[in-house]
């Protein structure tokens, strides 16, 4: 750990999907007084001192809202979080979105601040709300959340379109141009193999593993993880149980079958049917998500990988990875496995940080 220590501290984690926001508003409705992030949060995944034991150097927060006529709106109510909450720790935080902003914030002590919006519902189908959330500091956008929207297919959803419509075509475009980058994490996979024959910039998936690994819809094919390499994107792997562990997702889709069968369906019904399972329930360790690392390694390049691990997204995470705080745990597995400092450090944030330079000099351009 000592070696993880020193690699950490100069290649500190930069991480893609943190759903801080969400999760701070369904805690007390955005009230800053009402919890203090300086000390631990035990509600929540993330807070600053376990930022801080987790050598995180930099942040996107997910600004993630339902679907439906308020999305815009709401949208908006969580960036101004993200702004206030960076306001109340000045010391802890730096807003950031772009690769000097990240350097800037890291060589000043403070966890940089990124934005991504999670969903295409966040604009509204306007260009326009588009480009004024880059110019608030939106430094990404998932082109779907788990549904459908107008101009592109979801992966959770049926799809209609099979990949992006005309006008998703162009919020790509106009995303390549403004420095906006194209997260695919979410969409289907023939959207996913859309907006990477469109796309003039690196894309990213800032919450996905990999599908050969754990056969779920969210999970990016072998022959996506391909085209990341002449893309120079990046797949930042996530920790989220149904997406790293393919035994968890054969014991959901039992215990469904049963709730089906008995007709208990609905989350109220959980506790009940999961009594009535007589499968025990697969326990979801570091393991599982070092296979999903060294896998996108394999396949993509060690160049195309980062961490986006999505704490306060979900209710449970991998025993050894439960909070914020557990990326050295994970980088001293890889490290016990042959991973070079180089390696890790591409890992770490250097991809992710190549992105965003591309992404800029493309909008230049």
């Amino acid at each position: 750990m000592s070696r993880i220590e020193a690699l950490l501290r100069e290649h500190p984690v930069i991480d893609g999907h943190n759903d801080l926001p969400i999760a701070f508003y369904e805690l007390c409705g955005y009230d800053l007084d009402a919890h203090d992030l300086a000390g631990p949060v035990p509600e929540l995944h993330t807070d600053l001192p376990r930022l801080r034991a987790g050598h995180v150097g930099a942040q996107f927060w997910s600004l993630w809202v339902p679907q439906d006529e308020h999305a815009v709106r709401r949208t908006f109510e969580q960036l101004d979080f993200v702004r206030r909450l960076v306001e109340r720790f000045p010391s802890d935080l730096q807003l950031a979105s772009a690769a000097d902003d990240v350097d800037a914030a890291i060589k000043a002590g403070r966890v940089a601040s990124l934005m991504g919006m999670e969903g295409g519902h966040s604009i509204g189908e306007s260009l326009g709300v588009l480009r004024v959330m880059r110019a608030l500091g939106v430094r990404y956008m998932t082109l779907t959340h788990n549904n459908n929207v107008s101009w592109a297919d979801s992966a959770t959803d049926e799809p209609v379109l099979g990949g992006l419509n005309e006008f998703g075509e162009d919020v790509v475009r106009e995303m390549n141009r403004i420095g906006m980058l194209v997260d695919l994490s979410h969409v289907s996979a023939d959207t996913m193999r859309h907006a990477l024959r469109v796309t003039s910039a690196p894309v990213i998936f800032s919450h996905s593993s990999a599908r050969a690994v754990c056969d779920v819809p969210r999970n990016a094919p072998d022959d996506v993880l391909e085209t990341l390499t002449g893309n120079n994107g990046v797949c930042m792997v996530t920790f989220v149980p149904y997406f790293v562990s393919q035994a968890y997702v054969d014991w959901l889709d039992g215990m469904h079958a049963l709730a089906k069968e008995h007709g208990l369906e609905g989350s109220e019904h959980r506790e009940k049917v999961e009594a009535m399972y007589d499968v025990p329930r697969p326990e979801i360790t570091l393991a599982d998500v070092v296979k999903h690392v060294e896998h996108v390694r394999e396949v993509a390049g060690v160049d195309h990988i980062g961490l986006g691990g999505d704490y306060d997204g979900c209710p449970e995470f991998p025993v050894e990875l439960p909070d914020v705080s557990s990326y050295p745990v994970l980088f001293s597995a890889l490290a016990d496995r042959g991973w070079s400092d180089e390696e890790l450090g591409k890992l770490a944030g250097g991809n992710i940080l190549r992105v965003l330079r591309a992404a800029d000099d493309t909008a230049t351009a």
